[in-house]
């Protein structure tokens, strides 16, 4: 059985959408399984708080690591011996593709979703975690709950039992020689408190640049990661 671990603010928001039509029925007959993680459980101040404003200035807020980072090793304590993957959702990721969700559901039997919000997601999430960075269009959208939704789907119905083999064989997308097609990259890093983020002995500091002031290299900096 394939599972699927989503770690958002807004578990609701996937409630019916993962209870209804083919989903609904693969999850039932337990061909796949999918665990809703409430982000804020894994806060520590009373306003359950997992954003701060971005070092280096900007609009708009970056979603905090540490509480990702915690919600990631209550998982993976839960999984042991699992084929994981772990996937963090940024418009500034990899193209999702019909070659991706095959590869996904095929190797493996975990996947961890990290749904974005906000400005982004703090860069050392990625780096810590070794997360593939995946984007499911060239555009932004307002959060990563409904990327996340259609990659469950893409990959979902690729498991044996969820459709029926006929219906995946008359897809245009059933050969998977065409050529992908590469995309920019929309975003830089983003980076937010704390300063110096300690996680199992290690010590992963904000780029000083982005502390520095200097409005004129932190442009620099940004332009030279788009």
């Amino acid at each position: 059985m394939l599972t699927f671990d989503v770690i958002t603010i807004f578990p609701e928001a996937f409630d019916s959408y993962i209870k209804a039509s083919i989903l609904g029925r693969a999850v039932k007959k337990r061909l796949v399984k999918i665990n809703l993680v409430d982000l804020r459980r894994f806060t520590k101040d009373r306003h359950k708080t997992v954003d701060d404003r971005p070092y280096g200035g900007g609009a708009g807020m970056v979603m905090k690591a540490e509480p990702i980072l915690k919600a990631v090793e209550e998982i993976k304590k839960k999984a042991k011996n699992e084929k994981q993957k772990i996937i963090l959702l940024s418009a500034k990721g990899k193209q999702f593709s019909q070659k991706m969700a095959y590869a996904l559901a095929k190797k493996y039997n975990n996947i961890i979703f990290i749904s974005g919000r906000y400005e982004g997601i703090d860069e050392r999430v990625k780096l810590i975690l070794k997360a593939d960075e995946v984007s499911v269009g060239p555009y932004v959208l307002t959060d990563g709950d409904v990327a996340t939704m259609a990659m469950i789907s893409a990959v979902a119905r690729l498991i044996p039992g969820v459709i029926k083999l006929e219906s995946l064989r008359e897809e245009s997308h059933w050969n998977l020689r065409v050529k992908e097609e590469e995309r920019g990259k929309l975003e830089y890093p983003h980076y937010t408190r704390p300063e110096v983020l300690e996680y199992k002995k290690k010590k992963y500091r904000v780029p000083p640049v982005l502390l520095s002031g200097d409005h004129k290299k932190i442009a620099e900096w940004r332009k030279e990661r788009q």
